[in-house]
């Protein structure tokens, strides 16, 4: 299961997504869950769907890999799922005891469904396709007008960008602590669902001592090298707008003018 989280990971490849810039990628990201909230029909999200098909099989990121971060949030699916198909009033199909099944919640439940499968597909690939520092840059950068009312923009950016870059490393350290507490006897698959939270306690303890141990050595290293902030900083990569990112933009636009429209009409 620690594998299969692929959260914060980035998926090294020479497509013409991973050039882009990082800043085009953001708010394309921002956009595509714009229009998951304003579609209100399936044909929508059938034109999404499609839309992101196109983006994963340019990006040449593996469509196994995108799925197997499915996998630890299948149970909130699920309790999505089932949480809108019992609970949303409308026209009773059949009733198991205390719970209702409506056709009005069996179709609420597979529009949530979707949606959220395609916010989680769609929003993976910003990650998936972008440099950690490639991303500092992006959200430093678009963020940089809020500097003149005092907002510390650099500093939130190195922080996010910190959070995502430090997701596999902890699953890592998750997955080498699991091993070694298997090793010595520790049963985490057995027993009821009390047994399995308390089960974690010898994982949880060593896994903090190690986040605090690693978080104090990217202090030290930040400091060894004179790290002082966002203040009269230089980038070795400047981000520029190319051909490939203009049409991008183009079609981006022209993307989000059809979910209005269809929003609209339909």
């Amino acid at each position: 299961m620690i594998r299969d989280i692929t959260l914060g990971q980035y998926y090294s490849s020479d497509s013409i997504i991973h050039r882009l810039d990082a800043r085009l990628k953001i708010v394309a990201s921002v956009l595509f869950i714009v229009e998951l909230f304003v579609v209100n029909n399936f044909w929508g999200f059938g034109l999404c769907a499609l839309a992101l098909a196109v983006v994963v099989k340019v990006s040449k990121v593996p469509f196994k890999f995108i799925m197997r971060g499915m996998k630890p949030i299948l149970m909130i699916l699920l309790f999505t799922f089932c949480l809108n198909m019992f609970m949303v009033p409308g026209h009773v199909i059949f009733r198991i005891g205390f719970l209702k099944l409506t056709s009005e919640g069996l179709y609420t439940a597979v529009f949530m469904a979707i949606r959220l499968i395609l916010l989680i597909i769609g929003t993976s690939l910003l990650t998936f396709t972008t440099k950690p520092i490639n991303l500092t840059d992006g959200i430093e950068n678009l963020l940089t007008p809020l500097c003149k009312i005092g907002v510390p923009t650099h500093e939130l950016a190195m922080m996010m960008s910190i959070a995502l870059r430090f997701i596999p490393t902890l699953l890592e350290e998750t997955d080498k602590i699991m091993k070694a507490q298997q090793a010595r006897g520790a049963d985490f698959e057995t027993g009821n669902l009390i047994a399995r939270a308390k089960a974690l306690i010898p994982i949880l303890v060593p896994l903090f001592v190690s986040a605090f141990r690693i978080a104090q050595e990217l202090a030290m290293a930040m400091e060894a090298r004179c790290y002082k902030g966002g203040k009269g900083r230089t980038r070795m990569h400047q981000l520029k707008l190319g051909k490939a990112d203009y049409v991008s933009a183009v079609l981006m636009t022209a993307f989000f003018a059809v979910i209005i429209c269809m929003r609209i009409f339909m």
